[in-house]
């Protein structure tokens, strides 16, 4: 498969997934809520884990499950996100948000409850020993908390209150953890199931992580709304300092490609066999949404 058929079944598979964990559950608002918040995207996240996986050897009925994981923990972190509390936002894939098609206590604890079944994805017995299961999970848990995640969120509040815009080197901090440390795990996580060296792929998502920022940076200033399925020209409205803001809209472009660049050369030691991997870069900065 090339590489849109493959994200496109990927999708599917982790979707599939997804759902089937949360079969049985019991049938309150936020298990619907759930449901909803896991349905669409573009699954690059979990694209990432299983064609790591893929390409070194690990089945992708093996590490689905690592997949699911990432998916639903980035599902979480969009739910909060778009709480009035964040970001304050009413539409997310074209639809509404949690909070707006429920209520904010149920996108709350939807979005609590994705984040815990992240980590009982983890533990599921087909991704390898207890080793294994045990690095994915300190992995996921480094890369979504106070060292990741969480920090760069963090972050990103409170620049809107230091009185200043940003510098690049602060926005590039900022941004390492709130979107790169969750694309960095899910690059990582097929070296992890498989025992392989993770470092050329830790190089890989470092660079691909900030060349999508970058990316979404662009859209705002560029996108077509409908398109992204999401609100943009917000951080312009803001005040916000961005990629854009600070190197220019061709600057941005040239750093993101040059990005792009950088992340293809640290597959060289995989060959053709990392060749959806390059396409995955390459399409973190074509993407229209």
């Amino acid at each position: 498969m090339n590489f849109s058929q493959r994200l496109a079944a990927d999708a599917g598979l982790i979707e599939a997934r997804l759902l089937s964990a949360l079969e049985g559950r019991a049938d309150q608002p936020v298990t619907q809520a759930m449901r909803y918040a896991v349905r669409g995207g573009k699954r690059l996240r979990g694209f990432l884990v299983l064609e790591g996986a893929r390409m070194l050897g690990v089945p992708e009925a093996r590490a689905v499950s690592a997949a699911a994981a990432i998916e639903a923990l980035h599902a979480y972190s969009l739910v909060h996100d778009d709480l009035p509390c964040m970001d304050d936002d009413d539409l997310r894939r074209g639809q509404p948000t949690v909070h707006r098609k429920w209520d904010e206590a149920t996108a709350v604890l939807a979005g609590d409850a994705l984040q815990t079944l992240a980590f009982e994805l983890l533990c599921d017995p087909a991704l390898g020993s207890a080793e294994v299961r045990m690095a994915l999970v300190a992995g996921l848990a480094k890369a979504s908390g106070i060292d990741g995640m969480v920090l760069g969120q963090a972050l990103d509040i409170a620049a809107e209150t230091v009185g200043r815009a940003l510098t690049l080197e602060e926005i590039t901090a900022l941004q390492a953890g709130k979107t790169g440390a969750l694309i960095g795990f899910a690059a990582e996580a097929g070296a992890v199931i498989a025992g392989a060296d993770p470092d050329p792929l830790r190089r890989y998502a470092a660079a691909l992580g900030l060349a999508f920022q970058i990316a979404d940076d662009l859209l705002d200033v560029t996108g077509d709304e409908v398109q992204a399925g999401k609100r943009l020209h917000k951080d312009a409205r803001a005040g916000k300092a961005t990629f854009v803001s600070l190197l220019g809209l061709e600057g941005a472009q040239a750093r993101a490609a040059a990005l792009v660049a950088e992340a293809e050369a640290a597959l060289a030691c995989y060959g053709a066999r990392a060749d959806n991997l390059r396409s995955a870069a390459r399409f973190s900065i074509e993407r229209r949404a």
